[in-house]
């Protein structure tokens, strides 16, 4: 009989409504990985995440309301953890689940669903390529802290980046190719690739968030082969602290002020579409673009759903589960 596996696939979330904007980013301002507050959290922490998320919520409504009203996010997420359940059939009894940080289905409903399914391996595997303090670790974190000791409990394997698979960084290089297809001289584009950013304080404490966005960049770029000039920015950036540079839009200034006319945005830490790529590219830094006089704006879909990135999931999955057939999925 074939050992019953789950496999927790880890994501932020997202509002699926309207009246969802405020009570998200109330649960997104609350999580101390994200806004450290020392020895004054306890106190601080929720009147502050409070006042953040009434004073945001009117205009990040606006910015749903002009991609459709709603994250489609967990809709996206979804889709990747079918496909994965469905590649690993042949393989293994696996059960896929999806626990967003901030909004539903929250950890706690999903660590009850897993807990319900007497599972006999458990692997959690964060859905952000690269490894950060306020991605990876607050979702393993929320995880452990919900996820109390059981008897029996299943064997545990955590996959913690998948930022330099082959398989992962093939499938960004199959997205940059379709996208520069868009273009009439592909080598004239200026790909510029636009992580999600951190503040520097993390870097600081060793996050190593930055140095795996750099070896992504550079492993795309080796594995594409094109000679089109790039640029590594930041974008997504929250409040006074200082975080890593450059930001997406002052590099877009300084690519039109050398006579760039032709960009690619690659939005190198998403693997699905949501509001960093749907409005804050695709809208504000396309019309931000063309106020500077670039001809043509493009954005690199995510790599979502696509064989090569499912097959990097399943290849990460039956390791982490001691799978020696591993290279099979390949062929997906």
């Amino acid at each position: 009989m074939r050992k019953r596996v789950a496999i927790v696939c880890f994501q932020l979330g997202g509002p699926d409504t309207p009246a969802a904007v405020e009570p998200f980013l109330y649960n997104l301002f609350c999580d101390p990985d994200i806004i450290p507050l020392g020895v004054l959290g306890a106190v601080l922490r929720k009147p502050l995440a409070w006042y953040i998320a009434r004073t945001r919520a009117k205009k990040v409504r606006e910015h749903y309301d002009a991609i459709g009203g709603q994250s489609p996010i967990r809709i996206l997420t979804e889709r990747q953890a079918r496909k994965l359940e469905a590649t690993l059939a042949s393989a293994m009894d696996a059960h896929v689940f999806v626990a967003m940080r901030y909004w539903d289905p929250l950890t706690q409903e999903v660590v009850a669903a897993v807990r319900a399914g007497q599972f006999d391996t458990l692997i959690l595997l964060p859905l952000y390529p690269q490894y950060s303090y306020a991605t990876t670790l607050s979702s393993l974190k929320e995880w452990r802290r919900l996820d109390l000791p059981t008897d029996p409990a299943p064997d545990v394997h955590v996959v913690e980046h998948f930022y330099d698979h082959p398989l992962y960084i093939e499938a960004v290089v199959d997205r940059i190719e379709l996208a520069l297809s868009h273009f009439h001289d592909p080598h004239a584009a200026h790909i510029v690739f636009s992580a999600h950013g951190l503040p520097l304080s993390l870097i600081e404490k060793g996050d190593p968030y930055q140095k795996q966005i750099e070896e992504t960049v550079r492993l795309v770029m080796a594995d594409g082969g094109w000679p089109n000039a790039h640029t590594l920015c930041y974008q997504s950036r929250v409040g006074r602290q200082k975080w890593l540079t450059p930001a997406l839009d002052p590099t877009i200034v300084e690519l039109a002020s050398r006579g760039e006319k032709h960009l690619l945005i690659v939005p190198i830490s998403f693997v699905t579409e949501h509001i960093e790529t749907l409005h804050e590219i695709n809208i504000e830094a396309r019309d931000h673009a063309a106020m500077l006089g670039i001809e043509q704006f493009e954005m690199m879909p995510a790599v979502g759903d696509s064989p090569r990135f499912i097959g990097a999931l399943a290849d990460l999955v039956l390791r982490a589960a001691g799978v020696e057939a591993a290279h099979a999925v390949r062929a997906v």
